[in-house]
């Protein structure tokens, strides 16, 4: 089964982080229902923020023409800007499935929301003319309630004359034709990792698996957000953060982040940082803000013994500063001005609320 032809939507299906049988029922019985689709080719990947940009998931994604709806673990900014980062680009359609956390009592729709943020983002180069869907899967339990949204998103899709892409043009790439082959086969992609889930996988069938991932973590910059204020690479030591040929913010040395440390995500004035897998949603990509009045107050300050989300990113940062075997800093880099003001403002703010 090809996994895109002419006016066929692809449906990527971004598998969970381990084996947890709840998770793997939903994708293989996800993955199960649209093989019978019309108009629908699906394929699996691994964990979408977990691929490095040079595994053969990311290249097969990079390859996709046409419509193209991921699916994953992650909140839906986490996936969209996850996408982004490994050149996987297109217009943000909009999304009725959503997880209950991220629906908000004044909430409009995907665009209305995207416009609020674009107005003072730098936003995304080079995208395409074709729709992207994002779906966190954690919006659902149900197998059905995913089926009935793609099927919504299929009939509003492209015409029947996009464009599809071409097995061909890889064939002098890297990695090899071969290689991508295996998503365009997700039923035998499907019986090979349960067998390998069950531990009787055969060499053909490990061939037939993707590449292994690890765990990984980095900031992942949501560019609808970001202002190019470069708060982010004064504050942050590890040197995570450099600029491209277009004087654009980006992550660009991932994996000298410190795992688990959040602390850039709390200094960036536009919430436009993201770590997928942090515990606090507003953080972890949900539509929530890191450091404003959107999340409740202990979030503001924090946590409970009433620190400044900046205090605390000092904290986090001074940590990993000393586990790396270098000084503390605390306030002294990295630190502008405005933050120690914004703070003042406030405070006093909070002072006026009348509750």
């Amino acid at each position: 089964m090809s996994a895109s032809t002419t006016g066929t939507l692809t449906v990527v299906i971004s598998q969970a982080q381990g084996r947890n049988p709840t998770k793997r029922r939903l994708e293989e019985e996800l993955a199960q229902a649209l093989l019978a689709e019309p108009g629908i080719s699906v394929t699996l990947v691994p964990h979408l923020y977990d691929m490095s940009q040079n595994h053969s998931g990311m290249q097969f994604l990079r390859e996709v023409r046409g419509d193209l709806l991921v699916l994953g673990w992650l909140y839906e900014r986490a996936i969209r800007w996850t996408l982004d980062r490994a050149g996987v680009r297109g217009r943000l359609a909009e999304t009725l499935l959503r997880p209950a956390d991220e629906v908000e009592e004044d909430d409009d729709d995907e665009a209305a929301a995207e416009d609020h943020h674009a107005s003072g983002g730098i936003g995304s180069v080079d995208v395409p003319d074709r729709a992207l869907w994002c779906i966190d899967f954690r919006a659902s339990e149900k197998c059905q309630d995913f089926v009935n949204e793609i099927r919504r998103m299929r009939d509003a899709g492209a015409p029947a004359d996009a464009a599809g892409f071409d097995l061909l043009s890889w064939i002098s790439g890297s990695p090899s034709a071969e290689q991508l082959q295996r998503y365009l086969q997700p039923e035998r992609l499907l019986e090979a990792r349960r067998k390998s889930d069950g531990g009787a996988a055969s060499l053909e069938d490990r061939a037939v698996l993707p590449e292994d991932t690890g765990r990984r973590w980095y900031p992942v910059i949501d560019y609808s957000r970001c202002t190019n204020c470069m708060e982010c690479i004064d504050f942050c030591l590890f040197g995570v953060y450099g600029v491209d040929a277009l004087d654009r913010i980006l992550v660009e040395q991932q994996d000298n982040c410190k795992k688990g440390c959040p602390a850039c995500s709390r200094v960036c004035p536009a919430n436009a940082i993201i770590f997928p897998h942090h515990k606090t949603a507003a953080i972890a990509g949900a539509e929530g803000e890191v450091s404003g009045l959107k999340i409740d107050l202990t979030k503001l300050f924090g946590g409970d013994e009433g620190e400044s989300a900046i205090e605390m990113a000092v904290k986090e940062r001074d940590r990993e500063l000393i586990l790396d075997g270098r000084d503390a800093v605390g306030m002294s880099v990295g630190i502008r001005q405005r933050h120690r003001e914004q703070m003042d403002q406030l405070l006093a703010d909070l002072d006026a609320l009348q509750f």
